[in-house]
């Protein structure tokens, strides 16, 4: 079976960060002006940091499932399961809203995805299930569409540098039309608080590691350098729209990056970048059903989750636990179907991302119990320049957590609760079927 090496895990880690999200969040941060630059340096920088703290717990511990099984090795079972429980609801529904978004992308190609009642809704759940096929098939084809669909997402962000680069050289102080506002504190942490979604998914790499290629060695490079990688194109994108278009009219546009390839490359030029939009949503979707099948493949192999899911197919993939997983997601999609629906998903996806906070604030602290009790490899100035980052990564999530609000904090603990009476029904499986082997093996003595 073909492994995934350096560049599959790099695009893996780009891939799942930079999605549709990147092309719509300059506007949502046009209020903020000059600050949300602030703002996304802050949250690059707290990124970085937990990228840090993953590179390293992969580096000591090559094992698949990554967020699922630091803090179990840390601080027992039930924490590690519940981590897992809040990361894997997390992607049955980031997935299902990754997927809508994607198709609305492609609305504005097909119109008829407008106009055709029920349209969207089939289309979303057709990209679900072609892309579990694929994953189904192999890392070869999976990843090699990665590194595909990645490269093809980042040609009109670079184009878009490019400009404000060749803007800058030029001089050309006419086009300019940054509208000056204070920057503050209070705008930068809601800057930073909205910029965060769009870095989530920097744990990728961790998930599948024992499909990876000296995963020692491959995840740790992958992970640092595709979380700096895509900190940097972010920022230096969202400046370069920041400069060209008003603070007044980029809150209102409803796809900033169009308007400012019109400006200079005209109408086509803006109307092709739509496709690139799906394609992008497209390689998101891709790389988060791949995290989507692994996990929970995982945590079946250590008995947290039924052993059916822990079965692979022929292809030497999690097969049943991709095409059980998708099902699940499903019912989610046909959620968008209603007005009063798609309130419900906001929701969820609300409660969702506050549990990705949760798993990113947990593997922080068990690096830190785990450096300490020797298991990192780690002394000297290392475990102390280690114990400085992963400390300075588990703040940043517990803020992170502060500007996601109280109802979702809350709600997130609730959909964790949730997870109780599941891993309880399996250990009570488990110690039932273990008693039953000791049993029989009693009798036969």
């Amino acid at each position: 079976m073909r492994k995934m090496g350096f560049w599959m895990c790099l695009a893996l880690v780009i891939g799942n960060m930079i999605g549709t999200g990147v092309f719509l969040l300059p506007a949502s941060l046009a209020p903020y002006g000059l600050s949300s630059l602030y703002g996304w340096i802050v949250t690059s920088l707290g990124a970085l940091l937990l990228a840090g703290v993953f590179a390293q717990l992969a580096r000591s511990f090559p094992c698949a499932g990554g967020p699922y099984m630091y803090p179990r090795m840390a601080f027992g079972e039930w924490t590690g399961f519940l981590t897992a429980w809040g990361y894997l609801i997390s992607l049955w529904v980031g997935n299902a809203a990754i997927a809508i978004g994607t198709v609305a992308s492609l609305a504005e190609l097909v119109p008829a995805l407008k106009t055709t009642v029920g349209a969207p809704v089939l289309a979303s759940v057709v990209l679900i299930w072609c892309l579990t096929l694929l994953n189904w098939r192999g890392v070869r084809y999976a990843g090699g569409f990665q590194v595909f669909t990645t490269a093809l997402k980042l040609l009109p962000l670079v184009a878009v540098i490019v400009l404000g680069v060749w803007l800058l050289a030029t001089a050309d102080a006419s086009v300019v039309r940054l509208e000056p506002q204070p920057i503050t504190v209070s705008a930068i942490t809601a800057s930073a608080t909205l910029t965060l979604w769009a870095l989530l998914g920097l744990e990728s790499a961790t998930v599948p590691c024992d499909r990876v290629d000296q995963p020692q060695r491959t995840i740790p490079r992958a992970t640092l350098v595709g979380t700096l990688f895509a900190g940097t194109i972010y920022i230096a994108t969202s400046a370069v729209v920041l400069l060209l278009i008003p603070g007044s009219e980029l809150a209102k546009a409803n796809a900033p990056f169009a308007d400012v390839i019109r400006m200079f490359w005209g109408d086509r030029a803006a109307a092709t970048l739509a496709l690139f939009t799906f394609v992008s949503g497209l390689g998101t979707l891709n790389g988060w059903i791949l995290v989507q099948g692994e996990l929970p493949r995982a945590m079946a192999r250590e008995g947290s989750l039924p052993a059916l899911l822990a079965r692979d197919s022929r292809f030497g993939t999690p097969g049943t636990a991709l095409f059980i997983t998708s099902a699940l997601i499903t019912p989610l999609v046909l959620f968008n179907y209603s007005e009063s629906m798609v309130r419900i998903f906001t929701f969820l996806v609300l409660i969702a991302t506050s549990a990705f906070l949760v798993m990113y604030l947990l593997c922080s602290l068990a690096a830190l119990k785990l450096a300490h009790a020797g298991q990192l490899g780690l002394n000297g100035t290392r475990l102390h320049l280690f114990t400085a980052i992963a400390t300075l990564a588990a703040m940043y999530s517990l803020w992170t957590l502060y500007g996601a609000g109280a109802e979702a904090f809350w709600w997130s603990m609730a959909l964790l609760a949730a997870g109780v009476p599941v891993h309880y029904a399996m250990m009570k499986s488990r110690n039932a079927r273990h008693g039953g082997v000791r049993s029989a093996t009693q009798g036969g003595q």
